[in-house]
């Protein structure tokens, strides 16, 4: 059985997880998983060919990868070849996503619009589909619910509210991610952990507890790792992290907010390299909720390309001067030959110079 499905068959599988140099690999095998008389398992630890070293292959986990030499007895393989990815992520390192399933909880803790909006933004400057979950739909009333539905509604999201602890809306969810590479994200203590549980009963992760002093989960994960739907699909957790880097140029942040999409759609800004702030005729400034948000995220973005052209051009003209309380004044710099101020001793020397010129 196992020379005819090596001679008859090209193995295919995905990379579920990465530890150093080895990767867990879960097998297609169709046909095969539903008769486990054949004794062959799904799961492969795998090292990779010498080659793909060479040439800089690197392997991430959902990366797509055909397996060689397969030893079904003590599960394990060699990555031959890793197929071309549709999408990447760099935070986390995960190939042939499909979507974002952005988790945040309504109540316990409570649900913050900047954090939400900060999420959002990262989650978009990753194009892929955002799909955002709001938990501890139970900790609420219907009045509530309906009032933070029309408000993100008119950020541009359907959220989908659920509660894992009483079994709400978690089919509908399971539905969603079927047959799609699915990145799970969002804060601690939103029940990133239990979804996972929810959706995937044969697996057990650890829960950590809310903390009572910052109403924040501890941080249980530690690893990217691909869990298989029973449905088919896969879902991603990621280690936890509270605040997302907005890594992103300055001039698409605004590409990130759907509300602002729509009214550049709708009609276009005076000048061509517009920011948004405080140009005259800009369509996207003005009266929409998130608008402040964007501006603290502009500043944000400008401090980290000002910080990314520095680190390429050490000579950069424009520096940055912290004013307090979070904000920051971009000012040309001087260039230091021409304005440094001449030293005490050297005006000395100079005097001295001149004297014995005129002797």
């Amino acid at each position: 059985m196992k020379g005819e499905l090596q001679a008859t068959t090209q193995l295919l599988g995905t990379v579920v997880a990465v530890q150093a140099n080895f990767y867990q690999v879960q097998m297609d095998l169709p046909g095969v998983r539903e008769d486990f008389s054949t004794n062959l398992p799904p799961l492969l630890l795998c090292t990779r060919r010498a080659r793909l070293k060479k040439i800089g292959q690197q392997i991430m986990v959902g990366d797509r990868v055909i397996v060689e030499e397969p030893d079904w007895v003590d599960r394990r393989g060699v990555i031959a070849q890793v197929l071309p990815r549709s999408s990447e992520l760099d935070r986390p390192a995960i190939a042939n996503v499909n979507q974002i399933l952005l988790v945040f909880a309504v109540a316990d803790p409570p649900l913050e619009p900047y954090q939400l909006s900060r999420f959002l933004i990262k989650a978009e400057s990753i194009d892929v589909d955002v799909l955002l979950c709001l938990n501890k739909c139970d900790l609420i009333s219907q009045e509530e619910k309906e009032e933070i539905s029309d408000r993100l509604n008119c950020w541009g999201y359907n959220p989908i509210f659920v509660s894992i602890q009483n079994s709400i809306n978690i089919d509908q969810l399971a539905t969603e991610l079927k047959e799609k590479v699915t990145v799970l994200a969002g804060p601690s203590g939103v029940g990133k952990s239990s979804l996972i549980n929810t959706l995937i009963p044969s697996i057990n992760l650890r829960v950590g507890e809310v903390s009572g002093k910052l109403a924040r989960g501890r941080h249980t994960t530690r690893h990217v790792e691909l869990f298989e739907l029973p449905d088919g699909g896969f879902l991603a957790d990621t280690p936890g992290f509270n605040q997302p880097d907005l890594d992103f140029a300055p001039q698409d942040l605004v590409y990130y907010f759907p509300e602002a999409r729509e009214r550049l759609s709708n009609g276009k800004c005076r000048f061509s390299d517009c920011m948004h702030r405080d140009e005259p005729e800009c369509v996207v400034s003005g009266d929409w909720e998130r608008y402040d948000h964007y501006l603290e995220f502009l500043e944000e973005a400008i401090v980290f390309q000002t910080h990314v052209n520095h680190q390429a051009n050490p000579e950069s003209t424009v520096k940055v001067k912290n004013k307090g309380k979070g904000e920051n004044l971009y000012e040309p710099k001087l260039e230091s030959k021409k304005y440094r101020r001449i030293s005490r001793k050297t005006q000395l020397q100079d005097l001295e110079q001149m004297y014995r010129d005129e002797e």
